[in-house]
Formats: C-alpha cells, sequence, structure tokens
C-alpha cells in the first residue's frame, strides 16, 4: 500500500465510510457530510461505490467488496410482467440504505422512484459487472464468478439492454440524467458515458460468463454488439478539426444508402467556441449523437472510460490525453476535473435545464469540477504509459483535497471555489484520489481496472462496416 500522510488520512476516511449488514462490511456511503439535510448522500450508491470497490481492490481488500457484490444480488430487479411501476428484471437500484424494522435491518432499495426528478439508474448494472470483473482480476476467485446466483444477474443485466430493443442503433437509448449527471442537462438519447459503460459491461460479461451451449448464443450476441460499437462509436461519435471541416460542409436531407450526412446533422449546429478551441492534433468524442443532434460538449468520464476499456483506439487515446492537457486551463484549472464543458448560459441554461439552480454556468453537473474524475485520467494516463502530464494533477489535487475537506466538486470557471452545495467527506472524491495515487506508484495494477484490445472484436467491427453505414 502507498504510504504517504494525505494518502494515510485518505485512506481512514474511506475506512470510515464503511457501512455494515449482518455483521460484515457491505459497503460506503456517499459522504460522511456532517450538515442536517443529509438527502440521500447516507447511503450506499452502486455507482459511486464502483470507485471505493476499486480503491480496496488496488490496495489488497476484497472482502467488502464481496460482500457488496452478493447483497447488491438480493435487490436486482426480477419483476415480470408490463407493471411499469415495478423494477424490471436485470435492473439494479441506483442506491439502497439499512434500516432497522422490528429489531431487524433491512435493504431498502432505490430504483429511481425515491430520487431526486425520479431518475432512472440505467447505469448501476454496468457499474455491478465491472465491479464484478475487477474483483475477480484482483482475486482470481474464479469460483465465485461461476456461482449459479451470479452467472444469473450477469444474464439477466444482459437481456435487458441487449434484448428489449426499439430502434436500430447498437448504442443504447436512455432518458436525460441516467448516468453519471443525474439531473436534466440535455443529454437524452444516446450519451457517451452510457455507450462506454455499456461496452465495458459486455467486455466484462464476455470474459466471466461460463463458456458452454446454454450461453453460446449469448456470447454470439456479446461479440456482435461489441464490433458494432466500436465501428458505430469510431466513426461517428469522433471529432476532430477534419470531421468539423466535413460537418461545416454537409449537405441535409440526403436521401441515399451512401449519404455523408448519415445523421441530417446541420451546419449551422457547430457552436462558436469550437473553431479556436479545439486544435489540429487533438480531438475527443462528442458528448452524444443522434437524429438532427450532435452534442459538441467534451465529456470527461466518458472519454476517459473509452481510453481505459479501448473502444477507443491508440490514435483516439493520444488525441484525447492531448487535448486535456493542451486545455490544462480550461479543464483541469485549480482543482481536477471538469466533469464537461462547456457550461450551458444564459437562454439555453435556462430552456435545457429549466431554470436549475443547482446547475447554473460552472457549478455542478454543468461544467463543475469533480475530483472522483481523477482516477479516470490516472487509469487513462497510465494505460497510454503517458503520466508525467498527470503527475501535476495530483499535485494540485494534494494541495486542496485536504484543506478543503475532499469536496464532492468545484464552481467556477478554473474550479477555484468549493461548490455552493458540495457535501464536505464525499467518499469518492476520497477513493479517486487513493485510486489516482495507487496507480502512480504501482502502475502495474492497472490490469485490475483496464481491459486489452481483441483482434477478434476489431475484426468483427470492420466487417460489420458496411452493415452499419445507414
Amino acid at each position: 500500500m502507498v504510504k504517504n500522510s494525505l494518502f494515510d488520512e485518505a485512506w481512514k476516511l474511506l475506512q470510515n465510510s464503511i457501512v455494515e449488514f449482518e455483521g460484515k462490511p457491505i459497503g460506503t456511503l456517499a459522504a460522511e457530510d456532517k450538515s442536517s439535510n443529509k438527502l440521500n448522500y447516507n447511503q450506499i450508491f452502486i455507482r459511486d461505490f464502483a470507485v471505493s470497490a476499486f480503491a480496496f481492490l488496488l490496495n489488497g481488500e476484497h472482502k467488502i467488496v464481496k460482500n457488496f457484490l452478493e447483497v447488491t444480488l438480493k435487490l436486482q430487479g426480477s419483476e415480470d410482467g408490463m407493471d411499469c411501476f415495478l423494477p424490471p428484471k436485470g435492473l439494479m437500484p441506483a442506491s439502497f440504505k439499512i434500516t432497522a424494522t422490528s429489531g431487524k435491518d433491512i435493504l431498502i432499495p432505490d430504483y429511481g422512484e425515491k430520487a431526486i426528478a425520479r431518475v432512472t439508474p440505467v447505469d448501476s448494472a454496468f457499474w455491478w459487472i465491472y465491479i464484478l470483473r475487477a474483483y475477480i482480476k484482483k482475486t482470481n476467485d474464479l469460483e465465485f464468478a461461476k456461482r449459479k446466483d451470479i452467472q444469473n444477474a450477469i444474464k439477466l443485466i444482459l437481456e435487458l439492454t441487449l434484448t428489449n430493443r426499439f430502434d436500430m442503433f447498437p448504442t443504447l437509448l436512455v432518458p436525460d440524467g441516467s448516468f453519471m449527471i443525474d439531473r436534466r442537462m440535455n443529454v437524452h438519447g444516446y450519451p457517451l458515458e452510457i455507450q462506454a459503460l455499456f461496452y465495458t459491461a459486455l467486455l466484462s460479461a464476455k470474459e466471466m460468463l461460463i463458456q458452454n451451449s446454454r450461453n453460446k448464443n449469448l456470447l454470439e450476441y456479446i461479440d456482435k454488439r461489441l464490433g458494432q460499437l466500436v465501428y458505430h462509436i469510431r466513426k461517428y461519435y469522433w471529432l476532430d478539426f477534419e470531421k468539423i471541416n466535413k460537418i461545416y460542409r454537409f449537405s441535409i436531407e440526403e436521401y441515399k444508402e451512401n449519404a455523408l450526412n448519415q445523421f441530417n446533422i446541420f451546419p449551422e449546429s457547430i457552436p462558436g467556441w469550437i473553431y479556436n478551441w479545439l486544435r489540429d492534433d487533438d480531438g475527443y468524442f462528442v458528448g452524444n449523437l443522434g437524429p438532427s443532434q450532435m452534442d459538441f460538449r467534451f465529456f470527461t468520464a466518458g472519454n476517459l472510460l473509452m481510453i481505459i476499456n479501448l473502444l477507443a483506439d491508440e490514435y483516439h487515446s493520444k488525441s484525447i490525453l492531448k487535448l486535456i492537457f493542451n486545455k490544462e486551463k480550461e479543464l483541469i484549472g485549480e482543482m481536477p476535473i471538469k466533469i464537461c464543458y462547456p457550461a450551458l448560459e444564459g437562454k439555453e441554461w435556462e430552456l435545457l435545464t429549466g431554470f436549475d439552480p443547482k446547475n447554473i454556468a460552472w457549478s455542478y453537473h454543468n461544467g463543475g469540477g469533480w475530483p472522483v474524475l481523477m482516477w479516470y485520467l490516472a487509469a487513462a494516463s497510465v494505460k497510454m504509459k503517458s503520466t508525467d502530464h498527470f503527475k501535476k494533477v495530483i499535485k494540485i489535487a494534494e494541495e486542496k483535497l485536504q484543506a478543503d475537506n475532499y469536496p464532492e466538486y468545484y464552481d467556477g470557471i478554473h474550479n477555484r471555489l468549493i461548490g455552493k452545495e458540495a457535501r464536505s467527506r464525499q467518499t469518492w472524491s476520497i477513493a479517486g484520489y487513493i485510486i489516482a495515487k495507487t496507480l502512480m506508484r504501482e502502475p502495474e495494477k492497472i490490469n485490475i481496472l483496464a481491459f486489452e484490445e481483441s483482434p477478434e472484436i476489431i475484426s468483427r467491427a470492420h466487417s460489420n462496416g458496411k452493415e452499419l453505414d445507414y
């Protein structure tokens, strides 16, 4: 384990956030904030615990992760039928809490019905599979992965996301606010972060599903979708200045099989800020893509996860990292790192967020700075064997995190202000720092979190190319 005073304090705070159920540690609170208005920060979020789980696994503790995986199995949706008020088969809750009833502790899950804005947790099941895969990579506990209930949980998630389809894109169609950005921010449709998580979950499931005749068809579906996602995301979501030039000259209303403007993107939708912001030698994957919609904003989590899971190729990965460090002032600022760029302002903010007072420009999900994203950037930098720039990021974080009491997020165009409503001792801010610091000291541990490129998937992506040229 890494040793220094700040790391030791962060590790102690992470340990203090642990929650027990039936005498076993099963997760970590979202925050240990002492304010009276706790909202749901005193619960265990699957998405948040993923960061804690990775921090524990990288530093040799895995029992809590196994306990978490077993407990959450009991909360997975299993309802048949058409009742829209019940969690369907495969759905994992956004969060859960422990409540004492008649002298006995019980688990109370939230599938979105109690959440602010009643947001359905599309990403929770993907994070659950990713946690499971990381646990197996660390412990090599193959017998656990082969357990009937674990295998069934994986299959339920895949059946929910692979078979029930309304459209013909390989990407997932989801509502606004269905992932880390869980408030209205005009990201409904096919947001990048969900596609990156979907790909991660499929890769993880492919590794852990038992190779037998019963799983043969499902594994074939996984292979096919992986290839389709690689082709679709790399071709249509990628944006560099060469692509900007093409969009600028797009024709619209092209009704033919070989149309250049397949999604009917209007050249006038290119935002003015991007011409001076995007350099010739960098690029990124756009935040969203759909009919007549290209969201040109840079979303950090999705782009970095694409490097970690190799949905991005080497060229894309290097270009994304170049962009982040070329735009260090805008994206990293005085406390890493912005969740998205640029912020929605003025009339755009009014219309697209519904006057959301928490998501004012350069705050919270609307261009705020989130310390948790350090682990994404650290993992991507280690994966690409390019950590020199990230060392500066760690130094910036160490100068402020402890003094600011590990806040949830930062505000301001350069992340100078502690978030107006940020909780202190936010667990994933703490765990994100622990992961980043550990990977900097022990880069070989990246294999617990990252993936290797599969020639089979890339070959399938190329063979599927004509099929997917809509």
